[in-house]
Parts: structure tokens; sequence; C-alpha cells
């Protein structure tokens, strides 16, 4: 088993920049429908487990960002996998889902380490404001400045310096910027960027990408025509340098 806590190096999310993983443990296939439906709609990685068992190797092996744990669950239960994780070391947000809806059910779940509860039935509004709400206390609480070669990124201050300047990034720019950065290396279709940064309803084209990062790189200095940072992946999209 895998033990200790799995955050990541920059959980930055849609409408801040990256796209945060969650586990569904839910044994109710239209409730999972609808939280998976939504949650990727919102920009996020959704993993499902649909019983006890199954739900405790993901949170355990997955790396998720936040967990959306139902207690009434085949085999080992949602208070169980809680308590296993945080006797692990994991200290990974749990939503807690769930039709008991009595106080002593609510301090439980509390007790045992949950973050948040939530009674079926549930509004998607309410439930989605609540993962956004954890999602970046959780974020704020942790973002350490990332630094790259003369670059400083303050992912909890929305600030990005250079050889210890600022560099007025827009917001948009501040968020495709992270979006690269973590995960540098990787080689990022036009469309997956529109996609995670202006989201599935955004009317835009694939240049609207080009001219941001032609913009970005602009503003922190990297060469247009040899650039060092962000590189061009002819016919594919962008990638941040991984050997910077």
């Amino acid at each position: 088993m895998t033990t200790g806590d799995n955050s990541s190096a920059i959980a930055v999310k849609k409408g801040t920049a990256v796209k945060a993983r969650i586990l569904i443990v839910e044994d109710d296939p239209s409730i999972v429908f609808g939280l998976e439906r939504n949650l990727t709609f919102e920009g996020y990685e959704v993993v499902v487990a649909s019983d006890g068992e199954k739900g405790l190797e993901q949170a355990l092996n997955a790396k998720a960002d936040l967990i959306i744990l139902d207690i009434m669950l085949p085999g080992v239960n949602g208070y169980e996998i809680c308590q296993i994780l945080r006797k692990q070391g994991f200290k990974t947000p749990v939503i807690f889902v769930s039709a008991k809806s009595q106080e002593a059910d609510k301090v439980r779940g509390l007790d045992l380490g949950g973050d948040d509860y939530i009674t079926k039935p549930f509004g998607i509004r309410e439930l989605l404001a609540r993962v956004k709400t954890i999602l970046r206390r959780v974020r704020e609480d942790q973002a350490a400045p990332v630094e790259i070669g003369p670059l400083k990124i303050d992912l909890a201050g929305h600030a990005v310096y250079r050889k210890g300047k600022p560099v007025p990034l827009t917001s948009k720019e501040f968020e495709l910027l992270c979006f690269l950065i973590e995960r540098k290396g990787k080689v990022l279709a036009r469309e997956e960027i529109l996609k995670r940064i202006w989201g599935f309803d955004y009317d835009g084209t694939a240049r609207t990408i080009d001219n941001f990062v032609n913009r970005i790189r602009q503003k922190i200095g990297d060469d247009l025509n040899k650039p060092t940072f962000i590189l061009t992946v002819r016919g594919v999209g962008y990638k941040f340098n991984a050997e910077v």
C-alpha cells in the first residue's frame, strides 16, 4: 500500500488553471452518472469506484485531489475508508455524501477526518460549490512558489516574477502558463488546452491558444523565434520544456 500525502506539485484547477483529479466512491449508477458528467464538464479529471474495496484501493493509489465518498457501500463502508486513509497519513480532502441525515452521522463522519458532509438528495450546484471551496482552500494552504530558471510562480498570489521583477500576466495567461508547467515535458494539443482553460462551451479556435502563448512568451522573456520555456510541437500544440 502507498502511504503519505498525495498532494500535487501544482494543483491548479479550472478557473485557476489545471484540473484536479476527483475520486467518486458511489454504488448508485444514476448518482455516479450525474456527478461524473458535471465534474468532467467543470474541467476535473474523474475516477470512479463502485464499491468499498475498489474505492479504498483507488483512494490509496489514484493520487486523487479530493474524494466524494458515499457511506453505505458494498464491502468496506465510507467511514472505514476515511478512517484507514487518515491512519495511513493521507490528507486527501473527503466529502461524505449519504442518505444518513442524522446529526450523529454527520458528526461521526467529520470526527473520522471528513472535510464536509452532504445529505442525499443534493443539488449538483451545491456539491460543485463545496468541491471548489475545499480545493481552493487546500490549494491556498499547500501552494508554495514554483521556481523554474529565472521564473518564480506564486500560485497562491496568482503572480509571476522574472529575476525578481513582476510579470504582468492576465488571469487567463496565468492559468495557461500554470497548466503548461504542471504538465512539464508533456505535449498538449491545442484543443485540450482550449477545453481545460476556456471550458467546453467556449467558441474559440486553435489560433486563440497561439496568440496567448506568444503573449506569455513575450512577457516572460522567452525568445519567440527560439523559445526556451514554451516549446511548439508542430501540428499538435505546445509543451513546457522539461529541461529548464
